[in-house]
């Protein structure tokens, strides 16, 4: 079986993750989407609402599943047997950033990290200016998936 972690703090999910996503079930047999948590890191969704987030805009997916982990993203590869990690890139900056990360996963494990381009249209997009434009009262809803409500 061809499982792979598409791994990330999800705060909040976004069209950029979602266009990744399901590209990648494409690809694999089983996708885990990973939430990271590190407790030293401030999130303007709980985990809890994180989870649901993706859990309502996939529970249509049966080749998703949505888990919790901490520590090396390598570990919880090896944990749930995954071989794989999808990774999304936006720029070049992306790039750099994510090619050192996939240099230290190769160096430490037998895991392969697979880059998929986000589309044109939504590379854009990031978790941090979608935070910003809730902070700020922004129309949001065109940067996320139906999934993700803010309730006041």
């Amino acid at each position: 079986m061809r499982r792979a972690i598409f791994p990330g703090s999800f705060d909040p999910l976004t069209l950029g993750h979602h266009d990744i996503i399901m590209r990648g079930i494409t690809l694999f047999d089983e996708l885990i989407i990973a939430i990271g948590k590190n407790a030293q890191k401030k999130y303007m969704f709980s985990l809890e609402e994180r989870m649901s987030f993706i859990k309502k805009a996939f529970a249509d997916e049966p080749k998703i599943k949505v888990l919790t982990y901490e520590g090396l993203t390598v570990d919880f590869c090896k944990k749930v047997e995954a071989n794989y990690i999808l990774r999304g890139l936006r720029n070049p900056a992306d790039f750099e950033f994510e090619k050192a990360i996939a240099h230290t996963n190769r160096k430490l494990s037998e895991i392969e990290t697979v880059f998929l381009l986000t589309s044109s249209g939504k590379s854009y997009i990031s978790s941090s200016i979608v935070r910003d434009v809730i902070r700020n009262g922004g129309d949001y809803t065109g940067l996320v998936p139906d999934s993700v409500r803010i309730t006041s």
